[in-house]
């Protein structure tokens, strides 16, 4: 019905990352990612010294996505950076992860925003929710999909498609080897890096909010 009546749809995603379809007809409109920065945060002086401390460190973190076992998931994460040689920057989120004694190149972290955090990551690993794959994306950096529910495979799928990232891995079958192989790979593979920037490039002049408003406007009018 929706599609008979051309009810308008506003697609808040790059058409970078999902080409527009000719099916989908003139009024559905994609805009791009809808990102706002965060006036008036200011990282941590812990959070600072730590990334000036070393390489660029790789993030780790589920979001709003709990896990059954936090110390068992932190264990593997911390295992999985051992093999790989990197530093860590691991997010506790929704999973609690963390609760434990960390090594001094691992910092776990509460709270930073994704648009400032991202750029400054040797890669990131993440639960595949679409506005964090928008940052992701967007940072120039690869990054890997751990998906757990609904579209999250989906963007997985997309990330690896596109060439800026690991093929994703469901949380359900996560493992120590999983984690460290993807890590290697995302941190040595110069081909999946070079096109992470050119993505980042390709959306950056794109202004996802301005133009929804526009389109908003359009119609109301």
């Amino acid at each position: 019905r929706m599609k008979h009546e051309r009810v308008p749809v506003i697609q808040g995603f790059s058409e970078h990352v999902i080409p527009v379809q000719p099916d989908w007809g003139d009024h559905v409109h994609t805009t791009g990612y809808w990102m706002l920065d965060e006036a008036g945060w200011e990282p941590s002086e812990a959070l600072l010294k730590f990334l000036e401390a070393g390489q660029p460190p790789v993030f780790i973190g589920f979001g709003s996505m709990p896990v059954p076992d936090p110390e068992a998931t932190t264990r593997l994460i911390l295992e999985a950076l051992q093999r790989s040689g990197k530093r860590g920057l691991l997010h506790a989120g929704w999973a609690q992860l963390g609760k434990t004694d960390l090594p001094e190149n691992v910092f776990l972290l509460d709270y930073a925003p994704y648009g400032w955090l991202f750029p400054r990551m040797a890669a990131i690993i993440h639960h595949g929710g679409s506005g964090t794959t928008g940052f992701a994306l967007r940072s120039g950096v690869p990054s890997m999909v751990v998906p757990f529910t609904g579209d999250q495979p989906f963007w997985g799928r997309r990330t690896s498609e596109l060439g800026v990232g690991y093929p994703a891995v469901p949380f359900a079958k996560l493992n120590a080897d999983h984690l460290a192989g993807a890590i290697r790979s995302m941190t040595t593979n110069m081909e999946m890096r070079r096109q992470a920037l050119e993505l980042r490039d390709a959306m950056a002049d794109e202004k996802g909010i301005p133009r929804a408003v526009e389109i908003i406007q359009h119609y109301l009018t």
